[in-house]
């Protein structure tokens, strides 16, 4: 049977005891079981990698249909599965346990998946994909946050931190840090925002796509020249240069529709950073809106590319970036 990730709420233990939770949003995964399991995650809960099951599949069986060591319902969780689980599990339900819970998890499963196939089709087991989490959820997580704790904090700051978080992993350790700096503290400044996120090491990659975007090659060389940048950088950058342009896109449509630069600044939500004000008027000019596009659609591609060829992924997006500030973009 397949839920969504948000269905949750729909699970009804005492009926249903196998499941599966596999993608990318590994956090998120963790979160759903300690949240629906809690009351069988302290001392009944058993923790296994595929592994140790394949490889002592006579020792797994007997401990969980051994009914003594189960007083009360436990929960098993199997970790880093793969295919050849399938067919222990088939015969796990096969034997209709009642009081042990079964959870699989996995990275991302195709579609061909036979695994998944048959988590998604069998009416005893529940099947949930994990996606990565996106800048609106990763917003709602921390305006949450800040709720909860009764946090005031301003909306220049939350774009700081959501910006420097692309899961909710990263997000909710740099809340934790965001929380112990509130203390005693009745609202944090953007410097100590910066500060405790340590947003300072990201600056530069801000910096170069700003320079990028305004045309500028000597400044964007001199950064990229002052920055060891490595292969795991280049994935970070092409998703911060992405999410500055998906900003910039919206900003382009609301200029071509009014056709006042000072008004689309004004109205921008979020609100623009009185010191960026400048470089998003010059980047408007610079860029519209089928430029935009035409350069989220070549960095999607790049990023393909990045991935594809990751000892020279750097080299890559270097090459693409510098091009860029010597393009034509002229409407």
């Amino acid at each position: 049977m397949i839920l969504k990730s948000f269905e949750v709420n729909k699970i009804d233990l005492k009926k249903q005891k196998n499941f599966l939770f596999y993608g990318d949003n590994t956090a998120l995964i963790d979160e759903t079981i300690k949240n629906l399991f809690s009351n069988n995650l302290k001392d009944n809960s058993y923790s296994y990698d595929e592994s140790e099951i394949l490889n002592n599949k006579e020792d797994f069986f007997n401990q969980i249909l051994n009914t003594s060591l189960f007083e009360s319902e436990k929960i098993i969780i199997i970790s880093r599965i793969s295919e050849k689980i399938l067919e222990i599990f088939e015969e796990i339900l096969d034997k209709n346990i009642k009081d042990i819970i079964f959870v699989l998890k996995s990275n991302p499963l195709e579609k061909k998946s036979k695994l998944r196939k048959f988590y998604e089709d069998d009416k005893r087991t529940i099947c949930i994909a994990f996606y990565p989490d996106t800048e609106i959820t990763l917003r709602k997580l921390a305006n949450d946050f800040f709720i909860k704790k009764k946090i005031t904090i301003s909306q220049e700051n939350m774009n700081l931190i959501i910006n420097k978080c692309n899961s909710r992993e990263n997000l909710n350790n740099e809340l934790r840090k965001v929380e112990l700096l509130s203390l005693g503290k009745k609202k944090p400044s953007i410097d100590q925002i910066i500060k405790i996120i340590h947003l300072n090491e990201n600056h530069s990659i801000y910096e170069l796509i700003d320079y990028c975007l305004l045309k500028n090659k000597k400044k964007t060389i001199n950064i990229l020249n002052e920055n060891n940048f490595g292969t795991d950088d280049a994935i970070t950058i092409i998703r911060t240069f992405l999410n500055k342009l998906k900003k910039i896109l919206k900003l382009a449509h609301e200029y071509e529709v009014n056709q006042n630069i000072d008004l689309t600044i004004k109205n921008a939500k979020p609100p623009i950073f009185w010191k960026e004000k400048d470089n998003v008027k010059k980047q408007l000019n610079y860029w519209s809106t089928i430029k935009i596009k035409n350069l989220i659609f070549e960095l999607n591609q790049i990023e393909i590319e990045v991935k594809k060829y990751s000892s020279n992924g750097i080299n890559i997006l270097t090459d693409f970036i510098i091009s860029k500030t010597t393009e034509n973009t002229n409407n």
